[in-house]
C-alpha cells in the first residue's frame, strides 16, 4: 500500500460511516510517520481502521471497503474494520497518533499509530510476519528499541513481560 492509498482508504471510510476521524491500528499506520516508508513495510493490502469516535461502525467499514469488496476488487487494496480492542497497545497510544490530512483526504483524518506503539502491538502479536516487520523497523532507523522499551511501562502483566522478552530476542544488546 502507497501513502496515497492509504489516503483514499481514509477519505472512503470518512465517506462511508460519516465520521471524519478514521485510526489506523494496523501495519499501514507505519506510512502516518514514513509516507515512503520501505516497500518490505508496505506490502499488506489492507488497511486496519476504525472511525474514532464510533468504532461500532468497524462494520460498515469491512461491509463497504472490506476485503472482496467492489473498493477492494477495483482498487486492489481494502479496509479491515477492527476494534480499538484488536491490538494490545500501550495504554497512552491515542496522545501519540500520528495524523494523515491532505487534499486527497478531503476533510477527514487519518489517525495513525506512532512507529514505537505499532512496534509495540506488532511483537504482542507474535506472529512471525510481525515480527520480521519490526525486524525491519528496527533495521530501518524507524523505531529505536529504547522507544520500544520505554512502552513496556504503559502496558499491564503478562503484556509488559511479553514485550520485553521479544524486544531482548530482537535487540540482545539492549539487556
Amino acid at each position: 500500500m502507497t501513502r496515497e492509498q492509504l489516503e483514499h482508504v481514509i477519505r472512503a471510510a470518512g465517506s462511508i460511516t460519516e465520521e471524519d476521524r478514521i485510526v489506523i491500528i494496523g501495519s499501514q499506520a507505519i506510512l502516518g510517520a514514513f509516507p515512503y516508508a520501505p516497500e518490505s513495510l508496505r506490502v499488506s493490502m489492507e488497511a486496519d481502521t476504525f472511525p474514532e469516535n464510533a468504532p461500532e461502525k468497524a462494520d460498515i467499514i469491512d461491509g463497504c471497503i472490506g476485503e472482496l469488496s467492489p473498493f477492494h476488487e477495483t482498487y486492489g487494496y481494502y479496509a479491515h474494520g477492527v476494534t480499538p480492542e484488536a491490538a494490545i497497545l500501550p495504554h497512552n497510544w491515542r496522545t501519540r497518533l500520528i495524523t494523515i490530512a491532505s487534499p486527497a483526504t478531503k476533510g477527514c483524518v487519518g489517525l495513525c499509530l506512532s512507529p514505537a506503539d505499532l512496534a509495540v502491538g506488532k511483537l504482542l502479536a507474535g506472529r512471525d510476519k510481525d515480527i520480521t516487520f519490526v525486524q525491519t523497523m528496527l533495521a530501518e532507523k524507524l523505531v529505536e528499541p529504547e522507544s520500544i522499551q520505554e512502552l513496556a511501562n504503559e502496558l499491564d502483566e503478562p503484556h509488559k513481560s511479553r514485550l520485553l522478552n521479544a524486544l531482548g530476542k530482537l535487540a540482545p544488546n539492549m539487556f
